[in-house]
């Protein structure tokens, strides 16, 4: 099992995940175009992937996926509340795709690969984030939520990989030039995670079989990649260096679990 990021940040997230034969894109937040790009830089094509999953309905995660899908013919696996939100604002956005409803805390397979989707508090109409699973090994990526819960606790616990977000630094949003009301929005228990809340919430879970932990969701104004990794390792217990990012432009490359 591997995975690898495409790239994550206020400007577009993707990430894939693998096992055997199968491949699983988790959002789609760049146009097409880039999609393919972005794939042809970790040795893919959009034909080898079985299906995308998505998060929920914000531009940054969903603004590429009916677009490249209905491109390629790959169904889409999403909420009804991530659905109905993205045809208020576009009714014919998900015309010709191939589509599969998904439920909180119901586990669904493709291929090679399982998934449990759970809840998260984020200001979108029905997130879902996801634990993936070959049955030896799980994976656990958490990119939008503005607080950890005791069920985001319990189910990311025990895992062998977690990209989690570490969206800002505190001190760095409020003293930057955004509107008081967006600082407001994502530092709100609805918004993102910052630095310190992402640390408590690493410390929080059963951590005895970690073998990667990235950063994600970095913010290019009111974050930097040694404060988010600096806040991770305190809960590690370990060097910085240990922790990888997810970079906006970069992503990273495949890891193996």
């Amino acid at each position: 099992m591997r995975f690898s990021s495409l790239g994550s940040g206020s400007e577009g997230n993707a990430l894939v995940v693998e096992a055997g034969q199968t491949r699983l894109l988790l959002d789609c937040g760049f146009s097409a175009r880039e999609t393919q790009s972005r794939l042809a830089r970790i040795g893919l094509t959009p034909d080898q992937l079985n299906a995308i999953l998505v998060t929920h309905e914000h531009a940054d995660h969903i603004g590429g996926v009916f677009e490249f899908a209905r491109r390629h013919g790959i169904p889409v696996w999403l909420s009804h509340g991530t659905l109905e939100a993205q045809r208020e604002a576009d009714p014919a956005a998900d015309a010709g795709v191939d589509l599969t409803l998904l439920h909180a805390d119901e586990a669904f397979s493709i291929g090679a690969l399982e998934m449990l989707p759970f809840t998260v508090p984020h200001d979108a109409r029905e997130p879902l984030h996801f634990v993936f699973s070959d049955g030896a090994r799980r994976l656990g990526v958490l990119t939008d939520t503005g607080c950890s819960t005791p069920h985001i606790e319990k189910t990311l616990s025990g895992l062998d990989a977690l990209v989690l977000e570490t969206n800002h630094d505190l001190d760095m949003l409020w003293n930057s030039d955004y509107p008081q009301s967006l600082k407001m929005r994502i530092a709100g228990r609805l918004g993102h995670l910052d630095n310190k809340a992402s640390g408590a919430l690493l410390a929080a879970l059963d951590r005895s079989r970690l073998k990667h932990v990235i950063a994600a969701h970095l913010s290019r104004k009111n974050n930097t990649p040694s404060l988010a990794c600096a806040a991770l390792a305190g809960a590690l217990g370990c060097e910085p260096e240990w922790v990888a990012i997810a970079d906006q432009d970069q992503g990273f490359d495949w890891r193996e679990i």
